[in-house]
């Protein structure tokens, strides 16, 4: 165990998808930088992410980026305790621009390297604007990507309760928002274009799958918007877009409110931490915040920025690993479907 009585800097890489980001985090509360080369722009016009593009992004912007924000925290790599950076899971030519470079940077300072699971990341962005955190609590992790419920003993020491059997919750609604010609990202789209829509109009199915399961499933959610659209389209009629994204936002947040209270009543957790870029939806906050509320539970919830990939919540979760004097190989290499043990 390391002790936290000097003062530890850490700088944090985040590279796993289309955000190139970098963050200069002291003694895991004084956040003193925190950079985002941010490539949305770049692949709207293709509706999503393309993966060769977004490395070569990665490529010419972390090393501007990561110069910023030392800049900013006006401090060098002689002043760094260690760096950390996300390994996985994630886009691989993405994550092996972020993991190379900071290998480099490491090595170069003579200081220790720390890979970070990205997912890990997510819910410890909590922490940089919570810190009287106390375990154990629950978390509820919904990205693009994934969509988890974890209950957390202690740093480090979890258990995975549920997970999603197919689509994310986001993957979800940015295929239902690109179906729906709403764009990219398809997540802040459908919540727009929700706010003057209908939520009861269509009745799309909430899967719950086993009794008692904390597992998760959209993809039959996405099926049956999509066949609603498609049997709309054989009539000559034309659904409306906001009632549609309005009903299948809402089928969304009741399943993941329900299975999350469902975590709640198992676990006895007290508070609940929501973590990853669908926990920036409005519906999904209110929602749970007003349900946790009846049953005397804390709900915990990062700012918007920081629900998005962020080189903070990499900075964040790197500070504790430092202090337990968890840190990785020269050999750490990039692990695209990385996932939580």
């Amino acid at each position: 165990m390391v002790s936290p009585k000097r003062e530890i800097i850490i700088l944090g890489i985040e590279s796993s998808c289309d955000e190139t980001s970098a963050a200069v985090l002291v003694n895991g509360t004084d956040l003193r930088s925190h950079v985002i080369s941010s490539q949305i722009a770049t692949h709207q016009r293709y509706g999503g992410v393309v993966p060769e593009i977004a490395s070569r992004e990665h490529i010419l912007h972390i090393q501007p980026v990561v110069q910023q924000a030392l800049d900013e925290a006006k401090v060098g790599f002689s002043d760094l305790s260690a760096i950390a950076v996300t390994y996985g899971p994630g886009l691989v030519g993405s994550l092996l621009v972020g993991v190379s470079g900071a290998k480099a940077m490491a090595y170069a300072a003579g200081i220790p390297l720390i890979g970070i699971n990205h997912l890990e990341g997510h819910i410890y962005a909590n922490f940089l604007h919570h810190q009287d955190l106390e375990f154990p609590f629950l978390a509820l992790l919904v990205s693009g990507g994934h969509t988890h419920l974890i209950f957390f003993e202690a740093h480090g020491k979890y258990e995975v309760l549920g997970h999603t059997r197919d689509d994310a919750a986001g993957e979800a609604l940015d295929k239902v928002a690109r179906t729906l010609g709403l764009g990219y990202p398809g997540g802040p789209m459908i919540q727009k274009v929700a706010k003057d829509g209908d939520a009861q109009a269509f009745k799309f199915p909430r899967a719950m799958l086993e009794k008692d399961s904390l597992d998760f499933s959209f993809s039959g959610m996405k099926s049956a918007v999509l066949n609603a659209l498609n049997s709309a389209s054989m009539r000559g009629e034309t659904l409306s877009v906001p009632d549609v994204a309005a009903s299948f936002q809402q089928a969304v947040v009741d399943v993941l409110v329900r299975k999350a209270l469902r975590a709640i009543d198992r676990t006895g957790a007290k508070t609940m931490l929501l973590a990853g870029g669908v926990a920036a939806n409005t519906l999904l906050r209110e929602t749970l915040e007003k349900e946790l509320s009846k049953r005397s539970v804390r709900l915990v919830c990062p700012p918007p920025i920081f629900c998005t990939d962020n080189g903070a919540m990499i900075a964040v979760t790197g500070y504790y690993h430092y202090l337990a004097g968890d840190f990785s190989p020269w050999t750490l290499n990039a692990v695209p479907g990385l996932g939580l043990t």
